[in-house]
């Protein structure tokens, strides 16, 4: 199947940013987004994985408790960055 335009530009952005870049964090939240993992350098990058925030998928357990927010700010205090006040 081939990609849609807004799909080409997403990975593209992803593989850029993942070549370009060190230690960002990525926040993949969905299957949609858990797919793009292939795309990040996992060696120079962080990737936290959860279901997607909708009611649907929080509500069946795969968002609520992932404490994706403080492990945030836990990956950056450790990078000597500042945390972020969400």
């Amino acid at each position: 199947m081939q990609k849609k335009g807004w799909e080409r530009f997403t990975d593209a952005v992803i593989k850029t940013i993942s070549q370009e870049r060190e230690d960002v964090i990525f926040l993949l939240w969905g299957g949609f987004a858990k797919g793009k993992a292939k795309l990040i350098d996992k060696k120079k990058h962080h990737i936290l994985t959860s279901g997607h925030p909708s009611p649907l998928s929080a509500n069946r357990g795969y968002w609520f408790g992932n404490k994706h927010f403080s492990k945030v700010n836990e990956l950056l205090q450790k990078m000597g960055k500042e945390a972020i006040q969400w």
